[in-house]
């Protein structure tokens, strides 16, 4: 057989092992946690805007996921140490930049040091803030953040499991201080009842945490090649529509 014939036999068989392996992979188990409205749960699914994105950019791939909503700490802790494992919305800090594989930005973010407007705080700077009691939630990007400039749980930051508990600190006066990006802020406000105009006062913008966006990312155990489908389907996204149409839906 000549050569060239044997090499393009070696390279098809090589092709199809890599795509039977991960066919045998199986699902990828996609984990999240209650932020909305980015990603939640309503009636027993787990939806939102991050999530259709998500959902959107495997079918785009060809893959398959099953989706659950856990708390933050435990999801963070499984796409750290378990194969096949889809992760978001996350920040995409330098702290955590070699410890996952990144897809890509799902949406852009804005993130706040906020005070209630019973209990306005001004701050002219991050350090000002260590003066103070706040709300974050355990392994979260905020609260790794504010860790990683001088503040401590269980001295100046209060961890919690969800958003919603860290309001709750807020609103009774438990905390100083909350630190969110807008839009879940808002609707976590208005889901407890409450118009966000009126009760959020932002004391802090903090314009340099998590590049300004939430991500997809992927366990350091998922096949490389995986990754690389996500990556292109999500680019595709962009490029067709399908991304543009699922960000207007929720805005």
């Amino acid at each position: 057989m000549p050569v060239p014939c044997l090499l393009r036999r070696l390279c098809l068989a090589c092709s199809l092992s890599l795509c039977a392996a991960v066919a045998d992979a199986g699902p990828l188990h996609v984990v999240t946690e209650e932020l909305p409205p980015y990603n939640m749960t309503e009636n027993g699914q787990v939806t939102g805007l991050c999530t259709e994105i998500v959902q959107a950019t495997l079918k785009e791939a060809g893959l398959e996921g099953y989706f659950e909503m856990l708390p933050w700490a435990r999801a963070y802790d499984l796409a750290q140490h378990v194969d096949n494992v889809l992760i978001y919305s996350m920040s995409r800090t330098p702290e955590r930049e070699r410890m996952f594989q990144w897809v890509g930005n799902l949406v852009s973010v804005q993130w706040y040091l906020y005070a209630h407007a019973d209990r306005p705080v001004t701050l002219r700077n991050l350090a000002e803030a260590r003066a103070h009691q706040v709300a974050t939630v355990n392994q979260d990007s905020g609260e790794q953040f504010l860790q990683a400039n001088g503040f401590v749980v269980g001295q100046n930051l209060q961890s919690s499991a969800r958003y919603s508990l860290d309001y709750e600190k807020l609103k009774r006066g438990h905390v100083d201080l909350w630190i969110s990006d807008q839009l879940n802020a808002y609707s976590i406000v208005r889901q407890a009842g409450d118009d966000p105009q009126q009760v959020l006062m932002p004391a802090l913008e903090i314009p340099d945490l998590g590049q300004d966006a939430f991500s997809l990312a992927a366990s350091p155990g998922t096949p490389a090649q995986t990754v690389e489908k996500l990556r292109q389907a999500l680019e595709r996204l962009h490029q067709n529509g399908t991304y543009d149409a699922i960000v207007k839906k929720w805005f």
